[in-house]
Formats: structure tokens, sequence, C-alpha cells
């Protein structure tokens, strides 16, 4: 979830921060955090609406309502690093998280989680950027790249032990303690970043504050927002009913607002310019399909196993570790084929790969069918993600690196709400009731997406350019 939405400090000329690598220790357990919010929170959701009574909607929102503030205001975390310098911005939205954290985990209403969620959110939407933000300034040369590295591995290793984490704390002291966690965890980050984190330079002027494009971030919010909802609520109105169409074309009308904000903007969140050019915005598809089939798959597979199958919390997170780890084993497999057989093979045998995965529990039932099919199916998202950030990047300027890595975090973000509210209409059935037919439907929708998405990669996806460098891009 975290590329940087700033451009890249410039280097220092002084002796390297002798607490560098401690640092980059600190600021990844706070990324990581973010990352394990979504998995543990998937594991935890059938007992978080058991518990506090949730329709399917609100159920769906737990998700959706991190993930689209998250990516709804990354772009925004991004300009107040900019302006603001990254520790101030990565100690405000290390506290917000923390406390927005202990919020949710004593919520008792579906308006108190949400909201909390909502909170956690922005934290993270600040926290990110501005923390990747640090660890660019706190290195130069080969020790930034093994720094990146390392950051990069937090995705894989997030999902694996967010599936395990939320199933070991939702059986054992209960759901509340997959947000309780985070509470201990941020304070004592907050307090070794506190210590560590150098001082950085800001832009002084005094109108500073009028460029950040606060508007421009809330209509993109609020229509990404608009289109969640109308999707989440198709599965009880009607996807063709008057209140999903219309609410779509609200999401339509304000998404032309933003991109006349964008327009008119001194200092826009987006150069909307970047998403006209084919690498872009074939890139950008590829984040949007790999992560909204991958959530859907976690979305499917846990209530599944909980609801359906009978399997308890624990059971399920170990059930998803294979999953997890499939994921990651994809995207590694993803960085070393890139190089020979190009972004548009890679992307287009990553969704043949999906759709096989998830044809697998749309045609047989059973736990087992389910397991393999998501881990199959993970195989291929991984790879993806690997095409989506070569394809994204790797046909772009030094100078333009940085806001084009912001928009591939931002419709990660929304990819991840996207497959949440589309799968959680379709299975409604299913998740609110006792039989399999949502699920079928389900999996049956997802292994559509893929295939259709496959002969899209051969006509959008560029094909090998000489020279062009390919960025191995991780989960996040």
């Amino acid at each position: 979830m975290s590329h940087a939405t700033a451009t890249a400090p410039t280097p220092g000329t002084g002796t390297p921060d002798p607490r560098r690598w401690s640092t980059l220790a600190f600021l990844g357990a706070a990324q990581l955090m973010l990352i394990v919010d979504v998995t543990v929170v998937a594991i935890a959701l059938p007992h978080v609406g058991t518990d506090l009574d949730l329709s399917r909607a609100a159920t769906t929102w737990v998700i959706s309502a991190y993930t689209l503030a998250f990516g709804g205001l990354m772009l925004l975390g991004g300009r107040v690093t900019d302006l603001l310098g990254s520790r101030p911005v990565v100690l405000t939205g290390l506290t917000l998280f923390t406390a927005a954290s202990l919020a949710a985990g004593l919520a008792d209403s579906a308006e108190v989680l949400v909201g909390s969620r909502i909170a956690q959110g922005l934290g993270a939407a600040l926290l990110s950027p501005a923390a990747l933000a640090a660890v660019l300034r706190l290195f130069e040369g080969e020790e930034r790249n093994r720094a990146l590295g390392v950051w990069s591995a937090l995705g894989g290793g997030g999902a694996a032990l967010g599936v395990l984490l939320g199933g070991v704390l939702t059986a054992g002291p209960g759901w509340p303690w997959v947000f309780f966690v985070n509470v201990p965890i941020g304070i004592v980050v907050a307090l070794g970043l506190a210590r560590r984190l150098p001082a950085t330079p800001t832009r002084t002027t005094t109108a500073a504050p009028a460029r950040l494009d606060l508007l421009g971030a809330a209509l993109v919010t609020a229509a990404t927002g608009t289109a969640i909802y109308a999707l989440i609520g198709a599965g009880d109105h009607g996807w063709l009913s008057g209140r999903t169409l219309g609410l779509l074309a609200g999401a339509v009308g304000l998404y032309v607002l933003f991109g006349l904000r964008q327009h008119t903007a001194a200092s826009p969140l987006m150069d909307l310019r970047l998403l006209t050019r084919r690498p872009v915005a074939s890139g950008t598809f590829l984040i949007v399909a790999a992560t909204a089939l991958m959530v859907a798959g976690f979305f499917l597979g846990t209530f599944y196993l909980q609801h359906h199958a009978g399997r308890g919390a624990l059971v399920t997170g170990l059930l998803f570790l294979p999953i997890a780890v499939a994921t990651v084993v994809g995207a590694t497999a993803g960085g070393r084929l890139i190089g020979r057989v190009g972004a548009r093979a890679l992307a287009t045998a990553g969704f043949v790969v999906a759709g096989t995965g998830f044809a697998v529990p749309a045609l047989v039932d059973g736990s087992a069918a389910v397991v393999l099919g998501i881990t199959g199916a993970a195989l291929g998202l991984g790879a993806l993600f690997v095409a989506a950030s070569a394809t994204a990047l790797g046909h772009v300027q030094a100078h333009e690196s940085g806001i084009v890595s912001g928009i591939v975090s931002t419709f990660h973000e929304f990819g991840a709400s996207l497959g949440a509210a589309v799968i959680s209409s379709v299975a409604a059935a299913s998740i609110a009731g006792s039989t399999t037919t949502g699920f079928v439907h389900g999996f049956a929708v997802a292994a559509g997406v893929a295939a259709v998405a496959a002969p899209l990669c051969l006509v959008s996806v560029p094909g090998r350019s000489p020279g062009a460098t390919h960025p191995t891009g991780g989960l996040h």
C-alpha cells in the first residue's frame, strides 16, 4: 500500500544517521500495522457481524470504510508530507491510527465501528506516504535499495501475518483484539520514532495551506464512496434499480467534478494527463482488478469457511496461510519472469491462472475446493501485482515516478473497496443465510472477471520495449 506519494527527498550530504536501521525497523513496524489491518479484520468479520448484529452491508463497510479513506486521502497525505516534512506527519498519522484502533475495539454499534475504521484510514493515509518519504531521506545509494527491498517485503509478510493473527486473536481473546493489538504496538513505535526520526526541512511559504487540494480529496473520496455505497446496496435493492443506477450516476458526476477541479487547482492532487498514457492507464487497470479479485477471494473464503463450513476463526486463519504464501510466491516468480516475458504476457497469464483458481470453488463444493481454488488464484494475482507496477512505473521519467506510484497505491485501495462491495452483493444470499448459491455466484463472477481481463491485457498492456526498466512491484 505504500508507494511514495511525495517526490523523493534530496539525499543528504553528511554522515549517515547511525540509527537509520533501527529507525527503519520502527517505520516498518508502523507500515506493517497498516497492511495487516486489512487481512486481520477479514478473518474476524463473521464474528464482528454476529456480535454487533451487523447487516451484510454494514459488515462490508468494516473493510471498505478503511480502504476507501486510506486510498482516497493518500495523495493528500503525500502533499501534507511535502509541506510539513515527514516527521510530524508520521507521528500524527500513527497517533490517529492507534487512537482509532482503540475506538474500533471498544465499538458497540455499526456506526461507531465504521466511523473508527474511517479514522484508521485517515491515519494510514497520513502515515504511509510520510513513512516511505522518511525512508528515502534516511538512506542513500545501495543502502537505499536494501531498505526499499525490506519495505516491499512487508506486503507479502503482512498478508500472511494478518490471516494468522486474525485467527489467533478472534479465537482467543475475541475480535476486539484485532484492533486492540495495534494500541501497545502503536505506542511503542510512536515513542521510538519520536526519539529517532530526524526533523526534515519544510517548505516555508505563507501560501502553503493553499497548496493542499482539500476539495479535490473530498470530491474523489465522495465519488468513490458513493459508487461503493451503490454497489453494496445492489445486493438488496437490485443491480438495475433506480436507487443503484441513481447513485452510480451521482458517482460519475462527482468524478467529473473531480476532473474539473484537477484542471483548475493551483496544486492538484493528481495530474490526470498521466492517466491518458497507455502504460499508466493499463497499469492502473491491472492494480484495480488484481486487488479487487484478491479481496473478493478473502471475503468469500472467510465467510464460506466460518459461516457455511463451521470452521473456527483459528482454523480459518491457518487455512488461509497457504493463500497468503501463494501470493508471495506468485509475486516472487513474477519478479523473475517479467524481464524475460514482459508485462503483457505476465499479466495475461496471471489472469488466466487466477480465473482457473476461482473456477474451482465455483464448480466444486467443499472447504478443500475453496482453499485450493483461492490458493491457485493467489499465485496468479501475486504475479499481477508485479505486472501492474512494472507497467505503470517502467515507462515514466524519474521525476514522475513519485506521483505515478501514488496513483498506483491509491487505486490499490480503491480496488480493495470495490472488490468487497461487489462480491458482498453478489454473494448476499449466502452471507446472510445458509445457502451456498451466493458463494457459487461470487466465485463464478471472480472467475468471469479474470477471464474477461486476460484478453484485454493483450490489447491494452504495452509489449516489451528494449531497455525498459521493470521494478519488482509488491503487494502494496
